[in-house]
This record gives C-alpha cells, sequence and structure tokens, in this order.
C-alpha cells in the first residue's frame, strides 16, 4: 500500500514538473527583431511571442533603429510594424494567426525620451483598437513600452493598452503594477556566465531569487545580454524564466518545436 502511495505522489510530483517547464514559441523573445530579414515577418511567422523594436522620434514620426545614425526614411515604426501587424490581424478576424491560438507582446524600446515619443506612439495606436486594445480584442497584441519609460506616477496618464516593463529596485503602487506584465534584466549584472556547462552555484542562486520574486508578483521575467545558444535556453527553461531572449529566430523555433528542451 506504501509503495502505491509513494508511487502515486511521485507520479504527480514528475506531472507538475512537466506542466512547469512546457514551453512553445510563444515563450520566445525576438531580440532588436528589426535586424532580420524581413523584419517582424521571420519572427511571427514561427510564432513568437514576443517581438521587440527600438524607436526614434525625429520631426513628429517614429523610426525603428538601434542608433540613431542607423535611421532611415523608409525604416518608419508603421512601414515595419504598424501596418503589417494590422494588415495580419484584420486578415485573420482579429487574430494574429490564423492556425494557431494565442497572440504576441509587442515589447517598444523608446530611445528618445518618453515625451513625446510615447504621445506619438499611443496616437498612431489608438487608430487601430481591434489590434492593440486587450479590452476591445481579447487577442489583442499587448504593447509594453521599455527604454525611456515615464514615471510610475504618470502611467495613468497612458490609455489602458499602454503596458510598461518593469525595473526590479523600483517600489509600484497596486495600479502601477497593473501596468506592469513584465520586468526585464541585464543577464550581465547577475552572472558572467557565457552558456558552457552550468552558472555557477552563488550566480544561479541570485538568478532564482529574482525570477521567483518576480513570480510572486505573478508577473514574467525576461533576461537581455544573456547567452544564446541550445545550452543557455536549455538552462533558462529549467529555470523558468518566461520569455527567452534570442538573436536566432530559426534555430530557437526549430528547437522549441521539436521539443529539444525536454
Amino acid at each position: 500500500m506504501m509503495k502505491k502511495i509513494l508511487l502515486t505522489i511521485l507520479i504527480l510530483i514528475n506531472l507538475y514538473f512537466q506542466a512547469k517547464t512546457q514551453y512553445s514559441t510563444l515563450n520566445a523573445h525576438s531580440h532588436n527583431d528589426y535586424e532580420n530579414d524581413p523584419p517582424f515577418w521571420l519572427a511571427c511567422n514561427n510564432h513568437f511571442g514576443s517581438i521587440e523594436a527600438d524607436i526614434w522620434a525625429v520631426r513628429g514620426e517614429l523610426f525603428v533603429a538601434h542608433y540613431e545614425r542607423e535611421m532611415k526614411p523608409e525604416r518608419t515604426l508603421d512601414s515595419l510594424y504598424i501596418y503589417p501587424i494590422v494588415r495580419m490581424f484584420r486578415e485573420n478576424k482579429g487574430r494574429a494567426w490564423e492556425d494557431k491560438t494565442g497572440t504576441f507582446q509587442f515589447l517598444i524600446d523608446l530611445k528618445t525620451p518618453a515625451e513625446p515619443t510615447l504621445s506619438l506612439l499611443v496616437e498612431k495606436l489608438k487608430l487601430y483598437p481591434d489590434v492593440f486594445d486587450p479590452e476591445i480584442n481579447e487577442n489583442a497584441v499587448r504593447v509594453v513600452i521599455t527604454g525611456n519609460r515615464p514615471d510610475p506616477s504618470e502611467f495613468s496618464n497612458y490609455p489602458g493598452f499602454i503596458f510598461f516593463d518593469g525595473f526590479l529596485n523600483t517600489k509600484y503602487d497596486t495600479d502601477q503594477l497593473a501596468r506592469i506584465p513584465m520586468f526585464s534584466e541585464n543577464f550581465r549584472s547577475f552572472s558572467s556566465w557565457n552558456g558552457t556547462g552550468e552558472i555557477i552555484g552563488k550566480e544561479m542562486i541570485r538568478l532564482e531569487n529574482t525570477i521567483d520574486s518576480v513570480h510572486s508578483l505573478h508577473k514574467k521575467i525576461r533576461f537581455w545580454n544573456s547567452p544564446d545558444d541550445i545550452n543557455a535556453w536549455k538552462t533558462f527553461m529549467r529555470m523558468g524564466i518566461d520569455y527567452i531572449n534570442t538573436d536566432k529566430i530559426i534555430k530557437l523555433a526549430e528547437y522549441l518545436n521539436t521539443k529539444g528542451y525536454k
């Protein structure tokens, strides 16, 4: 009898951890997505759950680039992202993908000051509430602002469809925290690990404590500036990191789709 009880407990524990560690491409984050060829579509067609673009406000327009010197007249936020996303949603009758459930978040990194950059962005997105407002469409893209964010006391100045990337060392009140779906951190602030072998003990403890602290708030976490290979992805998934940061869209998609992380 005791053996049966122990066996049942072991099976339940195993099932729990299997459920906890299931990942798909919806857990993949396309870092600096605009550097891909093509931008947006490569990550989108691989069903990534998070896509990142850096924007600059210049003379009333929003341009996509990592550095100011890289800006080009034709590479606007409208042309690279907003128009393609709107067209896709409307062709798919209000969904990101015709052949897959779920949607994605659009992480927008403000390279110029929060104002007027964010207000310019809001004016563009307000034109398409069926695509960017979760209150209008439950499958809408979730827009998350990172980079030059406004002070948390100013979150309420922006429409409810605008969310914000959180800072671990900032205290938020209840209303402010409701506008934060995720926290992004520099991996190098926690570990010098290069992806080979295992993370050393004290660094692993710091990382796990950080992950646990974010999860205790019922939020998601992403680390940028992190190793980007199979061993790293596997390690991060075991640790419960919600978004796997990558510049290798095809390789990570193939890895996740073949369940190679198990």
